[in-house]
């Protein structure tokens, strides 16, 4: 070891010898084949490779958080689950309460840093425009400008939800900068929807590959947003939008997307399509209004590209085809369960794994903790990847399933929350594609619409958003009412109580704890949530 160390010494003298005697002949131009922010930038081949990167930071953030099952199990629809020997910091997420799992400080910390990486990604990109010689291609510098600015202000939601007040960048600034008042977040996110629903062609969905961001994305993810911050802060404005604007959206996109409903709700999913013998619908069938792609090329090498945060929601090691194995995380809340009609409502048996009806042969319950005999199936794992060839050893990491973030029945149900003429219409659509022998209604009240969207996005993330922007005190009562909570958490052989669970969810307002790591490194200018 010595003789390496005085050796780099010598070579760092005879550089620096040389560089100091040299120093009028240095230039400050770059002399490598490396790029930076100041070289890159030049054609719209450049700018489309950092779009393309911009979309992989929607694969990069649930890698680390694994949001769309964290969020169930946030609900009143899943537990936390995992195995019995594992650490209990999932079951610190069902509960609201920090003392189920102290270690578990930096939870959300990997989730943290994807999110703001891909807003760098886009803010770089949205920074860089004019540095790009875009000739006579100006119509595509407004797509690409319209696309980064849905992707920041995708990421900004889910972090304004999750913690509410959070950093708002939109340069690609390394500054150690507060919290945002998160009205002022909830403007720019607006502003960069409305951005990219106005300058999005207007073209059928058809005409654009999938994954790509659409008009009708942003105009449906636009009515989402309003629909939450309205409902949780009891604002009739968000910046330059209203009720009146995020209906005119959505309804927008009902009449010109091209969009619709699949006939079949089983061909949905692909672990529902295997399990009854049908053909599922693709990545690309009419209902997907914006999804998050993946792939099964996804290893251990830095190519993030496979769906990994579904292995989560897989039975606890055990495959039973076509459902392969997993974490046993978020196990179904029997409550749940009991809302469907089990006999005619087909998202029944598209929604949930039952072990007992399905007649599987299951032995690992002793494993998964808070086993109630139904994991989530929508995205569960499968044996077989419905696109390529899975290759075996990196079945964890190259699920190739993608995460429909909208589909249309949301944006019918949508439409009819924030008062459509045609609600009634909307909302018969939904219904009666998921249950074809039910009579119409002749009329639909809020509080029915989010008795459908709940049967209707079971295991899709969307349930605990729904309920948290009818307000704090009917989300924590609400959850506390309809969850079975089992978790022994405390080794005394008593599980919470559901007063407990309620003054748990009262106190953090909803939100989650900041990752203590990322408030150690802005030397306390991060604040915690309460609660936490």
């Amino acid at each position: 070891m010595k003789r390496y160390k005085s050796i780099t010494i010598g070579v760092m003298a005879l550089a620096m010898l040389a560089l100091n005697s040299c120093k009028k002949y240095l230039t400050t131009e770059l002399t490598s084949a490396s790029q930076t922010d100041v070289s890159y930038y030049k054609t719209p081949a450049d700018a489309f490779t950092s779009l393309v990167g911009c979309y992989n930071g929607l694969d990069v953030i649930y890698d680390g958080e694994q949001l769309p099952a964290m969020m169930e199990v946030f609900s009143d629809d899943g537990f936390g689950g995992t195995g019995a020997s594992d650490g209990y910091g999932w079951e610190m997420l069902d509960e609201f309460n920090k003392t189920v799992s102290p270690s578990d400080v930096a939870i959300h910390s990997a989730g943290w840093k994807g999110y703001y990486q891909a807003i760098y990604r886009c803010n770089a990109l949205l920074q860089h425009m004019n540095q790009i010689n875009w000739g006579d291609s100006s119509l595509l510098r407004k797509q690409y400008t319209a696309e980064a600015k849905f992707i920041r202000a995708y990421c900004y939601f889910d972090l304004a939800r999750l913690f509410e007040k959070v950093p708002l960048l939109t340069t690609p600034s390394l500054a150690n900068v507060p919290q945002s008042d998160p009205a002022l977040t909830y403007a720019q996110i607006m502003s960069d929807l409305r951005y990219a629903a106005d300058s999005l062609p207007s073209a059928p969905y058809t005409s654009v590959p999938n994954g790509r961001v659409t008009k009708w994305a942003a105009e449906s993810m636009l009515a989402r947003v309003y629909l939450f911050y309205s409902g949780y802060y009891g604002q009739a404005t968000i910046g330059n939008e209203t009720a009146a604007t995020a209906l005119a959206a959505v309804e927008d996109v009902i009449a010109h997307s091209g969009h619709g409903l699949v006939t079949n709700f089983t061909t949905l999913w692909p672990a529902a399509s295997l399990a009854k013998k049908v053909t599922y619908a693709g990545e690309d069938n009419k209902e997907v209004v914006f999804s998050i792609k993946y792939s099964s090329t996804g290893d251990y090498n830095g190519n993030t590209t496979g769906n990994d945060w579904l292995v989560m929601m897989g039975e606890r090691d055990q495959s039973m085809y076509p459902y392969g194995y997993g974490w046993g995380a978020c196990p179904v809340d029997p409550n749940l369960v009991a809302q469907f009609d089990q006999t005619n409502d087909s998202r029944y048996f598209a929604s949930f794994i039952s072990i007992a009806g399905e007649h599987l042969p299951y032995t690992k319950a002793s494993d998964s903790r808070e086993y109630t005999g139904y994991f989530m199936k929508k995205y569960s794992p499968i044996c077989d990847s419905l696109n390529n060839p899975l290759p075996a050893n990196n079945y964890l990491v190259a699920q190739d399933q993608d995460y429909f973030v909208i589909r249309y029945a949301d944006v019918l149900l949508m439409a009819a929350e924030l008062g459509s003429p045609n609600a009634v219409s909307y909302f018969n659509q939904v219904h009666q594609r998921a249950i074809p022998s039910a009579a119409a209604v002749t009329s639909v009240s809020k509080a029915q619409i989010l008795a459908e969207r709940r049967l209707e996005f079971a295991g899709e993330g969307i349930r605990y958003w729904d309920v948290l922007r009818q307000g704090l005190a009917t989300a924590a009562s609400t959850i506390a009412a309809n969850t079975t909570v089992s978790l022994i958490n405390d080794g005394t052989g008593a599980p919470p109580s559901a007063a407990t669970l309620q003054a748990n969810i009262t106190a953090t307002r909803g939100f989650q704890q900041i990752p203590v790591d990322q408030i150690t490194l802005s030397s306390g200018v991060l604040k915690q949530n309460a609660g936490w």
